[in-house]
């Protein structure tokens, strides 16, 4: 990193705000046991060593600090990238020093693969020094190898004990911290002394529960996203002659998407959870878009911005069941990547039911091919190829020249077409990511102290000052249920999505009708990184509705 913008200069002298509760020594105050949010005798059964831990709340004290042995941890980056990831790592980094200044902390390269090729460097304070504050994961890199078999395991506790390491701190989403809980019961089961404790991460934000009020990386993200929707907001009220389509990141939940509505204001935004709860099928989708085109247009606005989620189409009850049934078609179906397009195509309808078959074929060609790509490595249809945002647009167009023959449109309508996913992925934190990512980070480093294993790092009370949030952790297993992947059921993390019932979604429907008749567009520009705290430190808006009564 020899090469510097102005902005990384100046950047990386910024100290995030760490929670008053984590500066000096602190005392772990154990809670009630706990039990997962569903299907508690499988999880139990699957995780006898590490189901019913308690929480964990830190607390400081005024008690002299017990001399701390050293300890060596390693850090492993899992998943995809996320704004922060290096300050959770310079977080842990700082608090293992604070503890014990002979501390080490190893960095597992590439992702888990490090792990189970030990491939590793010492991350030393030179190297924290230079990624303090900065986007991406590039300094150790990260990967989405999965640490789900035995073999992996025992690789991995080799090299664990050469390097003499008691603790491993796997940062990633819910499927990576759904592997940290597998890795966590094995070695406690087989008393190998490695603690394994996860951070929350991912810009979806459906890694989210009373204890982790938002996944990190999610408020930088969004904010990225705004500032390029209202940038196109602008550019729309200006020319006043383009409908432009926006789909956002975030595979199944619509947190992206409704953080986004709430902070730029668009004239339609789509929420998957809303689709699937009204039962909508496709063609209502798209007749409720038309209809607002068409009204604004009658009032001489031929130009509007819709916000489509990633994951959309998972949630239309009828594709739902299309989906469902291809994935458990295709699990066992190994030499399907080898068909041609065509050949894919009538594989598939052949043996889809009569209804999914008749879904299918009334797709756009392009749409139902898109269905057909590889997999992902659940084995599952992977939604982010398939282009909703593009299919609703020419279906919408469609639907229009319908009306005006019917003479009810009478209007112009030009569309574009967008997808913002990686744009987002590295950018440099906010200061709200830069400081909560610091904090669970350090918090991790007690985490280890206190010797829990199977246990999130957790950071709450986040619309509060930064001075003012509670830390702690809580067991891995309270997050889990079991999930069909790959045609077999397994322990996995569920996905938090958004809740209809609660204020954030219904702050924005209660908007959503003006936002959709007027143009009330909001323009949220850059991330800002210094200046007043209003400015620099706001936490995402779907947080400040979920907190506050206004």
């Amino acid at each position: 990193m020899a090469n510097k913008s102005v902005l990384q200069q100046l950047r990386a002298d910024y100290q995030p705000k760490l929670p008053e509760v984590l500066r000096g020594p602190v005392r772990a105050v154990m809670g009630t046991p706990t039990e997962s949010v569903a299907d508690q005798d499988d999880i139990k059964r699957i995780f006898p060593c590490t189901y019913g831990q308690p929480q964990i709340t830190f607390e400081k004290t005024d008690a002299p600090a017990a001399p701390s042995p050293v300890t060596n941890v390693g850090v492993i980056l899992s998943g995809g990238q996320a704004p922060g990831g290096h300050n959770v790592i310079s977080g842990l980094f700082d608090g293992l020093k604070a503890m014990n200044p002979a501390n080490k902390l190893y960095g597992f390269l590439m992702g888990p693969d490090g792990l189970v090729n030990h491939e590793y460097k010492e991350l030393t304070a030179d190297i924290i020094d230079e990624y303090r504050n900065t986007g991406g994961f590039d300094i150790i890199g990260s990967g989405r190898t999965k640490l789900d078999k035995v073999e992996q395991f025992e690789k991995g506790r080799i090299i664990l004990e050469q390097l003499n390491i008691s603790a491993l701190v796997i940062i990633g989403g819910d499927d990576s911290n759904t592997n940290a809980a597998i890795l966590a019961e094995y070695y406690k089961a087989n008393n190998v002394p490695v603690q394994v404790i996860g951070c929350p991460k991912t810009i979806d934000g459906d890694l989210k529960n009373e204890f982790i009020e938002t996944s990190f990386g999610f408020d930088t993200a969004t904010k990225v996203y705004a500032e390029v929707i209202g940038n196109i907001e602008r550019d729309c009220n200006s020319a006043k002659k383009y409908w432009h389509f926006i789909k956002l990141m975030g595979r199944s939940a619509s947190h992206i998407t409704l953080e986004c509505g709430l902070q730029t204001q668009p004239n339609v935004c789509i929420i998957s959870e809303e689709v699937e709860a009204k039962n909508m099928t496709l063609n209502d989708l798209v007749n409720d878009i038309a209809q607002v085109v068409a009204d604004r247009a009658a009032r001489g606005m031929n130009y509007g911005t819709v916000l489509v989620p990633e994951g959309l189409i998972e949630f239309i009850p009828a594709f739902r069941k299309l989906i469902n049934e291809m994935n458990l078609m295709l699990a066992n179906h190994t030499t399907f990547g080898q068909l041609y397009a065509d050949e894919r195509r009538e594989y598939v309808i052949s043996h889809l039911s009569n209804d999914s078959a008749l879904v299918f074929m009334r797709l756009p060609l392009s749409v139902s091919r898109q269905l057909t790509l590889d997999r992902d490595s659940h084995g599952n249809v992977q939604l982010s190829l398939v282009e909703t945002e593009k299919m609703l647009a020419e279906m919408v167009r469609k639907r229009l020249i319908e009306m005006k023959m019917d003479g009810k449109y009478n209007g112009k309508f030009a569309a574009q077409t967008h997808f913002f996913g990686y744009e987002g992925r590295c950018a440099a934190p906010s200061n709200f990511d830069a400081d909560y990512c610091y904090a669970l980070g350090y918090n991790a480093a007690h985490l280890v102290g206190c010797g829990a294993t199977g246990y999130m790092s957790s950071v709450r009370g986040l619309t509060k000052p930064s001075t003012e949030w509670v830390a702690g952790g809580f067991p891995i297993t309270m997050m889990m249920n079991m999930e069909v992947r790959n045609a077999e059921k397994k322990p996995v993390i569920k996905k938090a999505l958004v809740d209809l019932e609660a204020r954030p979604f219904k702050a924005f429907a209660a908007m959503r009708d003006k936002w959709a008749h007027d143009t009330c567009y909001i323009y949220p520009g850059p991330i800002q990184y210094f200046g007043p705290a209003e400015v620099c430190d706001q936490p995402p808006r779907t947080l400040y509705y979920e907190q506050t009564q206004e």
